[in-house]
């Protein structure tokens, strides 16, 4: 095992950042990572953006009062593939706080699923793939990135999360073309180049509250008045809304407006010295207003399978197991199990599934026939 030394640079200035990414904008591929401040403030923000394409690492301060606007070109780039490692949350968080659109991406998790990698974090993989050791200080995972200045040792965490990518995303491509899977893990990354970060609907946020499904009328609107109260004060305080008041005093509260608040779970000393007052009046509120009634469900309800219908899912889910087991793959990856219920309830409807939205056309070239074969099997 070994472990290398990241030698990077600090761009906190214009020129430095116009310098990066013309360098890198030359350069077939680059690894991308970014760190954020959600465990400490609210809302969350990129704080540091990691690029490297191998030799040149840049770790940009994007807290600085700099042009940020030459890295839409880079990241939209058709001709430098961007390699990232889980792009869902860095993708989403550069949309939302840059407006950034990505092309043309490699993710580095998703290569080692279909690379019949048993451990997809980056760390695990470096390590048997490489056999290069990163640091993991679980001390640096939950620090305040958007404190000034950061420390050299979170400088180089934050490098080593980047530097490799490159490295591994050969490897990585190397052994999917051997095993002719490459096709299939390009079109999963179009897909993650191709998320956009959405803003919730604030007036009906606070249904996604966990433990709050089976509220009525009355409980809802204390939550919504509770979970109000909650996300004004975090913005205001910047701190993420957990520290206010955690979910689990939201869900009790609403379902036990009588109890004291100190008896709460997940309300101590300090949280009913400062916030008490407000979150008596909230539950007030929600008391004396009118009762809020969960919106139905945009797609109803689906009556309980028949028998029979059972039967086809269990020899769909099978025919599914038994192709991953052959190739060594997770059996989610190679067709959606949505799918599979809805064949298993009418297989007439399998011609359509080939157009659903979800379905990826390496799905569709690989196993289409073997799954018409066990669908005419149950007809």
């Amino acid at each position: 095992m070994t472990t290398r030394t990241n030698q990077y640079t600090y761009v906190d200035q214009q020129l430095l950042l116009d310098e990066a990414i013309g360098l890198l904008s030359a350069s077939p591929y680059i690894g991308v990572d970014t760190e954020a401040d959600s465990r400490h403030r609210y809302p969350e923000k990129v704080c540091l953006l990691q690029l490297s394409n191998g030799d040149n690492t840049y770790l940009i301060d994007t807290l600085a009062s700099l042009d940020y606007s030459g890295l839409h070109s880079l990241f939209s780039s058709t001709t430098t593939q961007k390699i990232l490692h889980g792009a869902d949350f860095d993708i989403r968080g550069l949309n939302r706080d840059f407006g950034s659109e990505f092309f043309n991406c490699f993710d580095t998790s998703i290569a080692a699923r279909f690379a019949n990698h048993e451990k997809f974090g980056l760390a695990a993989l470096l390590e048997n793939i490489l056999n290069i050791a990163i640091p993991k200080d679980e001390r640096l995972q939950k620090a305040d990135w958007s404190r000034r200045p950061l420390s050299t040792q979170a400088l180089e965490y934050a490098a080593a999360d980047v530097v490799f990518l490159p490295e591994l995303r050969n490897a990585l491509h190397n052994h999917l073309s051997e095993l002719n899977r490459i096709d299939w893990v390009l079109e999963e990354c179009e897909r993650i180049a191709s998320v956009k970060y959405i803003e919730r609907d604030r007036e009906t946020a606070y249904l996604s509250v966990k433990g709050t499904r089976d509220l009525d009328g009355r409980g809802l609107a204390i939550l919504k008045q509770l979970f109000d109260f909650r996300e004004s004060t975090a913005i205001k305080l910047n701190r993420p809304p957990g520290f206010i008041l955690p979910a689990e005093a939201l869900a009790f509260i609403s379902a036990n407006p009588e109890k004291e608040l100190s008896g709460i779970p997940g309300i101590g000393g300090t949280t009913l010295k400062r916030f008490g007052k407000q979150i008596r009046e909230a539950v007030r509120s929600g008391l004396v207003g009118e009762p809020l009634m969960r919106p139905k469900p945009k797609t109803p309800a689906l009556p309980r399978p028949t028998k029979t219908q059972s039967t086809r899912l269990s020899a769909l889910k099978k025919w599914r197991s038994d192709i991953g087991i052959k190739l060594s793959l997770d059996a989610s990856l190679l067709w959606p199990m949505k799918s599979l219920e809805r064949i298993a309830r009418d297989p007439r409807t399998i011609d359509n599934e080939f157009l659903a939205e979800e379905i990826r056309q390496w799905q569709i070239s690989e196993f289409s026939d073997s799954l018409r074969n066990i669908v005419s099997s149950l007809a």
